[in-house]
């Protein structure tokens, strides 16, 4: 099955009888609302500590919405159709484990899980429940467009992505300090993880780290490259004490492509210097993107669109990928001997 074609079709499946119920009260709670809607499936249920930024919402569109947190409603509740785990990262796995108990077999976990590795690795294995974690990049109609077209022309010869940060933009107080402390995984890892996906995981790398922040001390500049284990040469860079934005760029022997915005697809044809924009078929424009993509992938019986998001195991080695890009050993070991 062609996953952008699926992608593009997505507004013409039926939805409406599945149960979903998400455990979180922030931002991605409002956008999986804002997805579930579009997708017309109306048995939510929420469960949020207090509720505060989802009422209004809940209110008007008759969601039921359950404070207090989650160990005082888990127990009560039925199965659902689909559980999504989107409630502050340094809570995830305590709350992935509870939902488990509870014999909940689809969980969509929000990325990246886990900051650490071994906490994803080490659940992997112990159920027989379907849990992925919540890469919404890795359902992006771009990403699929593209790997569609790099295929006719015989697949990627090398790849460049840059990764800086706008750290300018960050709200210090939204989480706990670990969280900025390891912000390469927290969050660069949205972008790092889309560009393995293309090309897979290196089998080999280089990296340096230079500098450093008050609050990110392994480093503030992350240059470096090396070659995937599909034999595909790659580079990187990122300056967060600088400018600059997301993007993937890869070259097949016909041209290059870019995904800058990553939302968005160009090419620059072989023997020209100008790019020029791929239309995208895609349903739902006013969602965030790869939120509807995602959710409906949970729900999908084939193997083929079972796999575009990562399991546990899978998001484990993407940790220990950005762990060795951004320096990451000395932090973690500290971390968790206190």
């Amino acid at each position: 099955m062609n996953a952008y074609s699926w992608f593009s079709k997505l507004n013409t499946l039926n939805f409406s009888k599945k149960s979903v119920l998400i455990i979180g009260g922030g931002y991605m709670t409002n956008e999986y609302l804002k997805a579930l809607n579009e997708l017309k499936i109306n048995n939510i249920t929420i469960i949020s500590k207090t509720g505060k930024t989802i009422r209004d919402y809940c209110i008007t569109n008759k969601i039921k919405l359950l404070t207090g947190g989650y160990k005082k409603h888990l127990a009560k509740l039925p199965r659902f159709d689909l559980v999504i785990i989107a409630c502050p990262l340094v809570l995830t796995m305590n709350v992935l484990n509870d939902v488990l108990k509870y014999n909940h077999n689809n969980v969509l976990v929000e990325k990246p899980g886990s900051l650490f590795h071994s906490e994803l690795s080490s659940m992997d294995g112990k159920t027989t429940s379907k849990i992925r974690i919540a890469y919404n990049r890795l359902t992006y109609p771009s990403l699929h467009k593209l790997k569609t077209l790099v295929k006719k022309e015989g697949g990627i010869t090398s790849c460049r992505f840059t990764f800086t940060e706008w750290v300018h933009t960050i709200d210090f107080k939204k989480d706990t300090q670990i969280v900025y402390e390891l912000f390469g995984i927290a969050n660069s890892l949205h972008v790092i993880s889309m560009a393995f996906n293309l090309i897979g995981i290196p089998k080999k790398m280089n990296t340096i780290q230079q500098g450093h922040l008050k609050w990110h001390k392994s480093g503030k500049i992350f240059v470096g490259s090396g070659i995937s284990i599909q034999n595909i040469p790659f580079s990187y860079h990122a300056d967060w004490d600088s400018s600059g934005r997301w993007s993937i760029e890869v070259m097949t022997k016909n041209n290059a492509y870019r995904l800058m915005p990553l939302e968005g697809l160009e090419v620059c044809p072989k023997g020209k210097t100008t790019w020029e924009s791929i239309k995208l078929d895609t349903c739902f424009k006013d969602v965030k993107t790869g939120i509807t993509e995602e959710i409906a992938v949970m729900f999908s019986n084939s193997k083929q669109l079972d796999s575009i998001l990562p399991t546990l195991e899978e998001a484990s080695k993407f940790n220990k990928i950005a762990e060795k890009i951004f320096g990451y050993d000395k932090i973690i070991k500290k971390l968790k001997h206190n």
